[in-house]
């Protein structure tokens, strides 16, 4: 089972640690879901999601405050003693000090979050999915090309890198080069990232590793990106038919998700960053229901059946 550090999500997601004194080092979260522990708070444990990253938003402080002093602190006990990863307290709200003492006693960290129940709610689990994701690693380099994750595959040495050295230079962006971590969120969705010691570096033969943020600024990267089409450079070969209408998709797969893929053949002279912008337009405006093959197809079938008569 995977599982993600209690301390990286602190980081990721700016949480203000409320008990310093407890040790979040070891603490481990495995589930992508989260709790809102109401029920649990008015004294119900049946069926309590201990696992989960537990959240008190605006409703369950207001709660809390009417309850009777002897009852809030039978349930924070019963609450406080469960399996429980953490605590996040949202919405500006702050624990009280039996909270905090309790929190002491069995060493479960109090978080603090200035966002709003609903966002942060939205925002761990969006995190969580990708972290906790099924994932494997692959030779390869991703790019944010007109907001289409253009994963560019193909042998070493064959122009990967550098192609993706001419799309930074056109106003696109570098998730990861060299290997790309691709995590499945859902049956639809595949996302890409970067290892973190290789994050924002590109690797050019003859010239060494260059920094990408350095030399380009922010803008021209991102740490993941949804992966929407694959394109792979492979050497030319004279000998073997390539399609040239597009007619026919041909899919790759990873993780059990398939994706539309491109086979791109390699010939001096060809400027492989256009052909990529081509390609992910054109994948774009195949999603918005327009497929240029098709209205050609349509068209000579036309012109056939109007010669005809």
């Amino acid at each position: 089972m995977k599982t993600v550090t209690l301390n990286k999500m602190i980081d990721k997601l700016g949480l203000k640690n409320l008990v310093p004194e407890i040790e979040t080092d070891g603490i481990e979260i495995n589930s992508a879901e989260i709790n809102r522990p109401a029920l649990q708070l008015a004294g119900y444990f049946e069926h309590f999601a201990c696992e989960r990253v537990q959240i008190i938003g605006y409703v369950e402080y207001t709660y809390l405050n009417s309850l009777d002093p002897e009852v809030k602190m039978k349930n924070y006990e019963l609450f406080m003693s469960s399996r429980i990863p953490c605590v996040i307290y949202a919405s500006r709200t702050e624990p009280d000090e039996a909270m905090i003492e309790l929190a002491r006693k069995y060493k479960k960290p109090l978080l603090l979050s200035e966002r709003a129940t609903s966002s942060l709610m939205a925002e761990i689990i969006r995190w969580l999915n990708v972290e906790l994701a099924p994932c494997i690693s692959i030779h390869g380099v991703l790019v944010d090309v007109y907001g289409e994750g253009v994963l560019i595959m193909g042998e070493s040495g064959i122009g990967k890198s550098e192609t993706a050295l001419e799309l930074l230079k056109r106003g696109h962006r570098l998730i990861t080069d060299d290997v790309v971590e691709i995590h499945k969120v859902s049956d639809d969705t595949l996302v890409g990232t970067s290892p973190e010691i290789t994050r924002h570096f590109i690797e050019l033969r003859g010239i060494g590793i260059i920094d990408v943020k350095t030399l380009y600024g922010v803008e021209s990267v991102k740490e993941t990106q949804n992966i929407d089409m694959v394109i792979k450079l492979e050497e030319w070969d004279k000998d073997k038919e390539y399609d040239r209408l597009g007619l026919n998709e041909e899919y790759t797969e990873f993780l059990g998700n398939k994706i539309i893929c491109y086979s791109i053949p390699i010939r001096p002279g060809r400027n492989l960053a256009i052909i990529v912008e081509a390609a992910a337009v054109n994948h774009r405006q195949k999603k918005m229901g327009y497929n240029a093959a098709q209205e050609l197809y349509r068209r000579v079938q036309e012109s056939i059946n109007r010669n005809k008569h």
